[in-house]
């Protein structure tokens, strides 16, 4: 079946009350039928829910929802993106170990590749999207990951997910993508060699601002091993949140759609006018790997980043002046949301690492909502026009 299709039929089973709408399986423990059904389970002979730090309903149906939108043979859902991210690189990595990085990661992303992973041991190499001919000479003996994220944020650049993927099959390492961008509906990394899926289903997944949660996709075998590191550090997710974004997934292809269309209309606007120097939207034929974007994207994304000449100080006062648009660190939402990366997500990262993936003190991140776009492009316009900095 097709996409929008899969994303709304596949449920859980019903039960014998005929229920149309999937029901939350509030619960912690299951029961079993006898001793031996529970020597079964537990020895992995028979499949069954057990406890919900292990598995639930809802977690399951919302596992199977994503691993046919991404193309993925199982995977497992977590409390919250981050922990999607930590689990995917902590199971796999010991003592040792290296990962060679995209230098575009999101904030939190870095803090565990800079602060938290080399406290076991485990180094990591930055290349820039940018620069493919140095990807491969950053692999070292003791490599075992590649963790990309395309488009990044807040960057927007794209990498080349086939090239990547021969890459780390000929080096036999596991290629980690963030899709949280992009979304099962605009990009299918699975397609191109990617081993792990990675998504914050806070974002774009939910769609609405509401709940925090994440997922783990991939080969079978891998899966194997990220289930047994997430059953036993507990990074589970809520059977309500799961609940919730299954229901998100029946709305995505709409709300991707429409995502899009604006945010490509809001940068079209937007390289209209004198006072930004720099737009990035992966569809713009300005995008530095437009082609590309084009080749491996369904559609641009619902993210657009621009450099207002005037700085910080125009930054913040642009800020000031959006009078529709919402002040918030998050994205994917039904309502446009405005950021300056440099003083909020990012600004963790020293200035000359924020340079280095093009961070600068002007830098603005619009996640461009479901609005009208006439309403979106005016405030904007305003905003802009009434934060420029006298010279």
């Amino acid at each position: 079946m097709n996409f929008e299709t899969n994303a709304i039929r596949t449920q859980a089973e019903q039960t014998d009350f005929r229920e149309h709408s999937v029901p939350l399986y509030m619960t912690s423990s299951f029961t079993f039928e006898d001793a031996e059904q529970g020597r079964a389970l537990f020895a992995d002979e028979i499949a069954g829910n057990i406890y919900t730090r292990f598995s639930n309903p809802n977690n399951s149906e919302l596992i199977e929802k994503l691993c046919l939108l991404e193309g993925t043979e199982d995977g497992i859902a977590t409390a919250s993106g981050m922990a999607a991210m930590f689990v995917s690189m902590a199971t796999f990595l010991q003592s040792g170990d290296h990962i060679v990085a995209s230098r575009s990661v999101f904030g939190s992303t870095h803090q565990i590749l800079t602060m938290i992973l080399p406290k076991w041991g485990i180094t990591h190499t930055y290349v820039d999207i940018n620069e493919p001919e140095k990807w491969e000479s950053a692999i070292q003996p003791n490599t075992k990951m590649i963790f990309v994220e395309t488009p990044s944020n807040p960057a927007l650049d794209i990498i080349d997910l086939a090239w990547l993927g021969n890459l780390a099959k000929k080096h036999q390492l596991i290629l980690n993508v963030d899709n949280c961008f992009a979304t099962p509906y605009l990009q299918n990394p699975a397609l191109y060699g990617a081993d792990i899926i990675t998504h914050s289903a806070t974002k774009f997944i939910d769609g609405q601002g509401r709940t925090i949660g994440g997922a783990i996709l991939g080969k079978r075998d891998l899966i194997k091993q990220v289930r047994f590191f997430a059953r036993h550090t507990g990074p589970s997710m809520s059977p309500f949140n799961a609940w919730i974004l299954s229901k998100s997934l029946e709305t995505l292809a709409v709300r991707m759609d429409r995502h899009c269309e604006n945010a490509f209309k809001l940068a079209t606007f937007l390289e209209t006018l004198p006072s930004v120097n720099i737009v990035k939207y992966p569809f713009l034929p300005s995008h530095p790997q437009y082609e590309l974007a084009k080749r491996q994207m369904r559609l641009g994304g619902g993210v657009v980043t621009f450099e207002l000449e005037g700085g910080i100080l125009q930054g913040r006062n642009f800020l000031n002046q959006l009078k529709m648009c919402s002040l918030t660190a998050n994205l994917g939402d039904s309502r446009t949301t405005v950021t300056h990366p440099a003083s909020t997500t990012h600004s963790k990262l020293k200035e000359e690492e924020r340079q280095a993936v093009g961070i600068t003190a002007g830098l603005v991140r619009v996640s461009v909502g479901l609005e009208h776009i006439e309403d979106i492009i005016a405030d904007m316009g305003q905003a802009i026009a009434n934060s420029a900095v006298v010279k």
